[in-house]
């Protein structure tokens, strides 16, 4: 899934059935993303769907040159929620080395996480993006958490494909209210019989502070490529025929008349 509110857009989601790269299932299905100069490809800097605003990508270039890795206060954030789970983890690995496990749920927003934890978790939980919704639910409250300490992070910027700096420790506390459990398949993966263990750390609930419209992604097929029409080639080929033809009869005549 996909969180484009912070330029007034809704949440796309999608589902994968393919177990892949976190970095793959953001670059199929119509959906495109742009590196930085400095990181390349790995450190996702724009993401696009050919489904929202014709395939714009966003920040757009005005707002994000795409140079330098982008500050902590104004890039894509990666998260997960693993089979089961109906709260966030902050991703301790890059999208081209993190692999998504069957039922569990990403989710790409835009923005930043400050220390008090007030600002940047999602506006979604997983259990309405997860496949087994009918239609997409937004504008839910999510349960509402405990305070809680904040993964702090640090000045350095990310490399070698990370996201950025990993949170330093886990909260402390748990929500008040317990969620479901969800009841079947994921929005990123093929469905598994049981939750297993997280590669990640630093649980975030994701905070009611607005409500959030989610979207399924219905992407426009890829353009294809036109190979080209037979036809001016069978012309040429033809034309080719003619003129040999008329050389090697006039050569014959000029044989005769001599």
């Amino acid at each position: 899934a996909v969180d484009f509110s912070h330029w007034g857009g809704p949440v796309y989601r999608s589902c994968g059935t393919t177990p892949t790269t976190g970095y793959e299932l953001l670059n199929q299905g119509g959906w495109r993303t742009t590196g930085t100069g400095h990181d390349g490809p790995a450190f996702i800097c724009r993401i696009g769907y050919s489904g929202h605003q014709g395939g714009k990508q966003y920040p757009t270039s005005q707002q994000e040159d795409c140079v330098l890795t982008p500050p902590a206060s104004a890039y894509w954030s990666y998260w997960h929620a693993d089979p089961g789970e109906n709260t966030w983890e902050y991703s301790q690995l890059g999208a081209m080395s993190y692999r998504p496990r069957p039922g569990s749920v990403d989710l790409w927003i835009f923005g930043g996480t400050n220390i008090e934890g007030t600002k940047g978790r999602p506006t979604v939980t997983p259990d309405q993006l997860r496949a087994h919704n009918s239609r997409p639910v937004g504008g839910d409250p999510a349960p509402k958490p405990e305070p809680k300490p904040d993964p702090v992070r640090t000045s350095q910027r990310p490399a070698d494909g990370d996201q950025a700096p990993p949170p330093s420790e886990e909260p402390s506390e748990k929500p008040s209210e317990k969620p479901s459990k969800p009841a079947s398949s994921s929005a990123s993966a093929t469905p598994s019989p049981s939750p297993s263990a997280s590669v990640t750390t630093g649980a975030a609930v994701a905070a009611p502070e607005k409500r959030t419209k989610v979207v399924d992604a219905a992407p426009a097929a890829d353009a294809e490529h036109d190979s080209g029409s037979i036809v001016p080639v069978a012309a040429t080929a033809g034309l080719v025929v003619v003129i040999g033809g008329a050389a090697v009869f006039a050569a014959k005549r000029r044989r005769r008349e001599q």
